[in-house]
């Protein structure tokens, strides 16, 4: 046999998932660095400290003040996310056949306050901001006051007429109060808006990564297992976006079972477990480094993909072969049970 073909057997397989049978890492990274821009953080920090390790264990490094009751819905929503921008481009951007919904709706710079409100092609403050200045009026406090006391509402507002105010100064109190939150309502949707229209105009699909099909249909049903950083939000919405249907044993970050996640080796032999096996005798694919060392830590043959890191970075983690892609290994179910891997180098 040539010196760059490989055979060794095993009883089942334990696959990472992202980077490993899917690649959303575009999305992934857009959402951390999202996370990131949110906290003041260098994108580019936060993004090589997070990959391959579980979205829980990212929060609670970057997010310290998540409290322990809050942190599986900040999982939840940090995952959806993910699954936005993988979906924004064909859903909301060019990849979509509808317009997006976002096109009429252009980011503002922000808005002024009534008082310091410009008239149309004028640098001057409208009559109504420059009219202020020429009425002394008690302090925005004690009128603010005097109308959360008020002791009724007027009676023309509980018939849709709006409120009507004997005093025209609380009047106009009233109305700035009233602008004052819309406008607030306005920045904020603004805001929002701003990540997901950038997140519509670059195309971060979920992908089937090359030879992950031929492979997964190689393997007998329930000799192979999922075990993933993502939780099930995100695990099992890659998954079924490219096509994979999520094993029997799939092992997400939120199983309460796990006591550690990845470079801890908890994932791969709770996986091996439940199909039934040693994980010594289970092979793993993975392309994280923090996902090598797990399954190194596990005991199993662990065969790296250079499909999220370059060969460098991952070549002298432990992994027993580096392969490009899954197209360098073949799988073949053997008369005694066992299966038969033939690796390319």
């Amino acid at each position: 046999m040539s010196p760059n073909v490989q055979t060794f057997y095993a009883d089942a397989v334990l696959f990472d998932m992202d980077g490993t049978l899917t690649d959303s890492i575009a999305a992934v990274e857009a959402a951390w660095g999202k996370v990131a821009k949110d906290i003041g953080q260098d994108p580019a920090y936060v993004i090589a400290a997070t990959h391959g390790k579980r979205a829980i264990d990212n929060l609670a490094q970057f997010k310290p003040h998540i409290k322990a009751h809050e942190m599986d819905d900040e999982v939840q929503n940090f995952e959806e996310s993910i699954l936005y921008f993988a979906d924004a481009y064909n859903t909301h951007g060019p990849g979509s056949q509808a317009n997006s919904p976002f096109t009429n709706t252009p980011l503002s710079s922000g808005f002024a306050t009534p008082e310091m409100s410009m008239t149309p092609n004028s640098s001057a403050p409208s009559s109504r901001a420059s009219s202020f200045a020429s009425v002394r009026r008690p302090s925005f406090a004690s009128r603010l006051n005097n109308m959360l006391t008020m002791s009724a509402v007027p009676e023309a507002s509980v018939y849709g007429q709006g409120p009507y105010f004997e005093d025209s100064i609380m009047e106009e109190d009233h109305q700035d109060i009233m602008v004052s939150e819309d406008n607030q309502k306005l920045l904020e949707k603004h805001r929002l808006e701003a990540w997901q229209q950038e997140a519509a105009s670059v195309d971060r699909s979920v992908r089937i990564l090359p030879g992950v099909k031929r492979m997964m249909n190689s393997i007998p049903e329930g000799r192979y297992a999922v075990a993933t950083s993502g939780a099930k939000t995100y695990a099992y919405g890659c998954m079924t976006r490219v096509g994979i249907v999520p094993p029997k044993v799939t092992i997400t970050a939120d199983d309460k079972r796990l006591k550690a996640g990845k470079p801890a080796p908890d994932p791969f032999l709770l996986a091996a477990s439940e199909l039934g096996f040693s994980a010594k005798n289970c092979v793993v694919f993975e392309d994280s480094p923090s996902g090598i060392r797990a399954g190194v830590a596990s005991g199993a043959m662990v065969i790296a993909v250079c499909t999220s890191h370059e060969r460098k970075q991952i070549e002298h983690v432990g992994a027993h072969f580096v392969v490009e892609n899954m197209e360098s290994v073949r799988c073949e179910p053997c008369a005694d049970g066992r299966l038969k891997f033939t690796v390319q180098l």
